[in-house]
């Protein structure tokens, strides 16, 4: 499933690469965890296929939500949080899915409702992941991290609904 040559979310994947080393030499070692982990994120939709639409997107919206962590926008626009969330839920329920199918995890899709199904099921899986891992990057390394009962719920919240619309999304385009 790997195309040969370049893509257009190759040159996301390279800014990713650069965050890398910008984010440590602007704020250590929380930026060069959260860059490594979006840089590696970022070669899952290269790696399995996935059109250059859904691949641009993705590693867009990955590297998007990183940088306004680091820069803070997330305290300077309140709703922003939520609707990141929502977004990046929603695509990496996608791409999640298609890289399982790919790897042989998950079967081919009998039905359009078996997918979403999965997406929403992966997304609501994923969300509460992220969350027990800004739970733990607060506790454990750096109490800046914004964590918080209402914080946690409205992402929560966030991820479950941008994963059921880009279940409905998919669904259509399938």
């Amino acid at each position: 499933m790997l195309r040969a040559g370049w893509v257009p979310g190759d040159a996301v994947r390279a800014a990713a690469l650069v965050s890398v080393f910008v984010g440590t030499w602007r704020s250590g070692f929380v930026a060069t965890a959260l860059f490594l982990l979006v840089l590696g994120g970022s070669l899952v939709p290269r790696l399995v296929g996935t059109s250059a639409g859904l691949d641009v997107a993705y590693c867009g919206t990955l590297l998007f939500a990183a940088w306004a962590a680091q820069l803070d926008w997330y305290v300077a626009v309140g709703w922003l949080d939520v609707v990141v969330h929502a977004v990046a839920t929603g695509l990496i329920a996608v791409v999640a899915l298609r890289a399982l199918r790919a790897w042989g995890v998950v079967g081919p899709a009998r039905s359009r409702s078996e997918d979403a199904v999965l997406v929403v099921g992966t997304g609501a899986t994923l969300a509460a992941l992220w969350e027990l891992g800004e739970w733990a990057g607060n506790a454990l390394l750096d109490p800046r991290i914004q964590v918080g009962y209402p914080d946690t719920m409205g992402d929560l919240a966030a991820g479950l609904a941008g994963a059921a619309v880009a279940a409905v999304l998919a669904g259509r385009r399938a």
